[in-house]
């Protein structure tokens, strides 16, 4: 199978799950557990692949893949033997984690991604190449929420997206959220005013 053909990642996983443990939101929003869990969208991958990828020792992103195992975020996909040695490919338990229900410890665990956005592209925004937009609709929360499963359906197809062997790693980043964005009044049914 070519790499323009290749379904990411080479492993069966859940579409979505649910991540409502304490224990669970801590491990995904840790920056070195979540580079892993991006790197792991691709493929399959052992300790020592995630650590040459993420430039950190062997040990260090060992206990990392350890906490997000055990928070059930991966699992062992496969194994091999290497010098006698078991080694094991981990992957996610699924494509997107949607992480349930408010609570204190989830907002100090979770990090506002738009800090994490605006550093990560600053040097687009420098170079002209960064691709934004904002839009307001008044809907309700539970709109809201089909409309996001829906646009997490399309960042799950953006991530099956063919990779090129000279590719450059776009982000994309997207949030729904509510403001107190001014609303124009309800139009008025009055004859013209002369």
């Amino acid at each position: 199978m070519s790499i323009s053909q290749q379904q990411f990642p080479d492993y069966e996983l859940d579409d979505v799950r649910r991540v409502s443990t304490p224990q669970g939101v801590k491990a995904m929003f840790h920056p070195l557990r979540g580079t892993v869990l991006e790197l792991l969208l691709e493929r399959a991958a052992t300790v020592q692949e995630l650590a040459a990828a993420v430039e950190r020792p062997k040990s260090s992103v060992a206990y990392h893949v350890g906490l997000l195992a055990s928070a059930g975020l991966l699992k062992v996909i496969r194994t091999r033997t290497v010098r006698g040695r078991e080694e094991r490919f981990y992957g996610r338990t699924a494509r997107s984690f949607y992480v349930e229900g408010p609570g204190p410890e989830r907002t100090e665990s979770t990090p506002n991604w738009f800090v994490a956005i605006a550093a990560e592209s600053e040097q687009a925004q420098r170079d002209d190449n960064l691709r934004a937009g904002k839009r307001y609709a008044w809907i309700s929360d539970d709109d809201a929420d089909e409309f996001w499963f829906r646009v997490i359906a399309l960042v799950n197809e953006y991530a099956q997206l063919p990779r090129t062997e000279n590719g450059v790693a776009y982000a994309f980043q997207t949030a729904l959220y509510p403001t107190k964005h001014p609303r124009l009044p309800q139009p008025h049914d009055t004859e013209s005013e002369d």
